[in-house]
């Protein structure tokens, strides 16, 4: 028999530490069936015993509010885990209990875990955790520091104890008077329907009849219980009949009276409040002046450090895939006689071309991640939405709204799904849309190709601006719909709680960067190998009526380029109407880094082609040497651009001109492009006219990609939520609002000139 213990809490009270504590390397991240709702289970060995630990979303209660809370109650109901460990913020203790209060209504055995024990301490507070554990019918009560896994032995040995004996009826919420006497006759009624009683424990279903669950209400009318369900509206109505309240209510107040029963001598706070370094800061950081100008600082440094600071690991990359790894499969390729064949022009400009284009940018998203996952970690990216709940009513939204959008800076799919934790429906549906220009991983390729092709070290301008038109153009959509399609709906009320900083851990941000970066990567291994491979053949195979045979036609004349050929005009307003760009922004659609993949190949693929000779001729010691020593050199320009991060922002101030450092003075003279950099430059002044136009229409370009209708996981993803109605509403509109905009910039830039 599989021993399984969930683990349950509210958001932000460290539960995630404690579980990565807990299993630490033996983790499984995948999602909820049937939900897109993220699910980690991990193994814990205890002797010979290995337990399987279970997240649970985080929840406020066991109330059908979010698609969160009925997960966490579906599994304790339905699962049955042998124990909950409810990991609880010490330093918010009376509302963390009510969580608590609801799980002990389920009769499973429980853990007490006072996380944050040492914030606690901090703000002065005092808790009796043996004191705690009595007044609670004997449940393990045990004080953590799960960031720092302190306590963490204690908690094990808890574990242990439940498991390994019979646990002792926890004490629990005591109903009185006619809403006691209402539970009971359901209770009774429902322990007469084996059927029920089997699904569900009797006594938490009474609760939740009495409560009116839209959720339990759905299911047992579904199941054909009808009596039951109008013996419960009977009985809703006879308690608000005899007190004047609803049951949901009375059963609310009962609930923090327990509450304040337990915690009564068991809690001590001090006599004045204590003001903590996490207040100090949030003075400034969430000041009403200072708070959004310090917001956009943060974000410039993080996209000043994503772009400059990935830099020479990119160009490493770039130069061992696209050339070194090249020259290596032409090499073998010739050896084993296949030089010149259609399998090698698949491999080399295909696959290696197609995928490698993508795989070049990893260093970038790590960067990217690392920072992210700092800014989350240290307890930032809740004061961000604070800070932006503000701007976001402007809109008709509130600051919650906003994380959904901070998730889409990462990926578009999981922001959409985390519109969930929203309870307005018409406020899902709007945050869902806007969150689709929130710049992704993905299109980052994409600004970092063009960026540093048309704009080198200033790369990280280009980048930042379009994370803020993103932001821009959201906050516009935002005001138009709130006075169009939802005009006079006023905002629903934003509470939200801040954790404490904390110093970011570094396995933590760690598994963070790991788990998204594998996402990308599993990515570049399935979709981009496969769009590479249908590229490839369709640009082998001749268009009808055009010269060539199969592998030996000339990239305009075959069916890709004749397709992309057709729509290329659309684009000729926005300085880009050539069937390279417009081929890959058809391919996009599939996946934002399968523009990247395509334009490696359409671009690059003959200049790969014509110099792999000379790079296969280089022994295999010799160039691996050589990438070596080239790794060293990118490693040490890394450190370089980490340090020039500070002068670099404090020469935006007026009249400062910090030098910045040079490790390779000789080498920072002589510009170098990659292959795909320099074919892009080339292709886009030729098709504006100059190179001044040229670095207009590219940035045209990225304000497209930046707009247009996301990836096909993503446009499914809305459709699945909101309907296929909500999701050709955002096609048509993002693709008009795309081409307009990069129409504006491109012919407004160029006059400008």
């Amino acid at each position: 028999m599989t021993v399984t213990v969930a683990l349950a809490g509210n958001p932000n009270v460290g539960k995630s530490s404690i579980f990565n504590a807990l299993t630490g390397s033996r983790q499984h991240v995948g999602n909820w069936p049937g939900k897109t709702v993220e699910k980690k289970e991990g193994r814990l060995r205890l002797g010979d015993r290995e337990i399987l630990i279970v997240d649970l979303p985080g929840a406020y209660s066991l109330t059908a509010y979010s698609v969160e809370e009925i997960i966490a109650r579906d599994y304790i109901i339905h699962e049955n885990p042998t124990a909950v460990v409810a990991v609880l913020d010490a330093s918010n203790l009376e509302r963390n209990l009510y969580l608590v209060a609801q799980i002990l209504e389920m009769q499973t055995p429980v853990i007490i875990a006072l996380n944050m024990a040492d914030v606690a301490a901090n703000r002065g507070l005092h808790i009796d955790s043996r004191q705690l554990s009595q007044r609670l019918g004997g449940i393990p009560v045990v004080e953590t520091v799960g960031n720092r896994s302190l306590g963490l032995d204690q908690l094990k040995e808890a574990i242990r104890q439940v498991i390994g004996h019979a646990a002792q009826p926890p004490t629990q919420v005591s109903y009185a008077g006619v809403l006691g006497q209402e539970l009971d006759a359901l209770k009774s009624q429902i322990q007469a329907n084996r059927a029920l009683s089997a699904q569900f424990q009797p006594h938490w279903l009474a609760i939740k009849l009495l409560e009116a669950d839209s959720a339990i209400l759905a299911t047992l009318e579904a199941q054909g219980a009808a009596p039951l369900l109008a013996a419960a509206e009977a009985a809703r109505e006879h308690i608000e009949a005899a007190t004047g309240e609803d049951a949901e209510t009375l059963i609310a107040d009962r609930r923090y009276t327990f509450i304040g029963e337990v915690i009564d001598g068991v809690l001590v706070r001090p006599s004045q409040s204590v003001l903590t370094i996490s207040d100090r800061v949030d003075q400034i950081v969430t000041h009403r002046i200072w708070g959004l100008p310090i917001f956009l600082l943060i974000m410039w440094l993080v996209f000043q450090f994503t772009a400059n600071v990935s830099a020479p690991l990119l160009d490493w990359v770039d130069q061992f895939i696209n050339v070194t790894v090249y020259g290596w499969a032409v090499g073998l390729l010739a050896a084993v006689g296949l030089a010149g064949t259609w399998p090698a022009a698949l491999i080399t400009d295909g696959i290696i071309a197609g995928v490698g284009g993508v795989l070049v940018f990893v260093p970038v998203l790590l960067f990217l991640y690392l920072t992210l996952g700092v800014l989350e970690d240290s307890g930032y990216m809740a004061r961000a939405a604070f800070v932006m709940d503000r701007v976001m009513r402007w809109m008709g939204l509130h600051g919650k709204s906003f994380l959904p959008m901070i998730v889409g800076f990462g990926c578009t799919v999981p922001a959409i799904y985390a519109t969930r934790t929203l309870e307005n429906e018409s406020d899902r549906k709007l945050t869902g849309f806007l969150a689709t220009f929130m710049s992704c991983g993905a299109r980052l390729p994409v600004y970092v190709v063009v960026g540093a092709a048309f704009f080198g070290a200033a790369s990280g301008n280009l980048i930042f601006s379009l994370y803020l038109l993103g932001i821009a153009v959201a906050l516009a959509t935002g005001f138009a719909f709130k006075h169009i399609v939802y005009k006079g709906k006023p905002p629903t009320p934003f509470i939200m709680e801040l954790p404490p900083y904390r110093a970011p851990r570094a396995s933590d941000v760690w598994r963070q960067m790991w788990e998204r970066t594998k996402g990308f990567l599993v990515k570049a291994g399935t979709i981009i190998l496969s769009v590479s491979i249908v590229l490839w053949l369709l640009m082998a195979i001749p268009a009808p009526g055009s010269d060539g045979s199969f592998n030996d036609v000339a990239p305009e004349q075959s069916l890709f380029g004749a397709a992309s050929s057709l729509v290329a005009p659309v684009f000729q307003p926005a300085g880009f109407g050539n069937w390279q760009a417009a081929g890959s922004l058809i391919t996009g659609f599939l996946a934002k880094e399968a523009v990247v993949s395509t334009m490696s190949q359409v671009y690059v693929g003959e200049t790969a082609a014509a110099s792999a000779p000379a790079e296969a001729s280089v022994p295999f010691i010799a160039s691996a040497t050589a990438a070596l020593v080239d790794l060293g050199r990118a490693l040490v320009l890394t450190v370089q651009e980490i340090i020039n991060i500070i002068p670099r922002t404090l020469n935006l101030l007026p009249g400062v001109a910090i030098p910045e450092l040079n490790v390779f003075a000789s080498a920072a003279e002589t510009e170098d492009l990659s292959g795909l950099q320099a074919a892009l430059v080339a292709s886009f002044n030729t098709t504006a006219g100059s190179a001044e136009a040229g670095a207009v229409a590219a940035v045209a370009f990225t304000v497209f990609v930046l707009l247009y209708v996301p990836c096909m996981a993503a446009t499914a993803a809305m459709r699945h939520e909101f309907g296929a109605r909500w999701m050709w509403s955002q096609i048509g509109f993002t693709l008009a609002l795309a081409w307009l905009a990069s129409v504006l910039v491109f012919q407004i830039g160029t006059r400008l000139l």
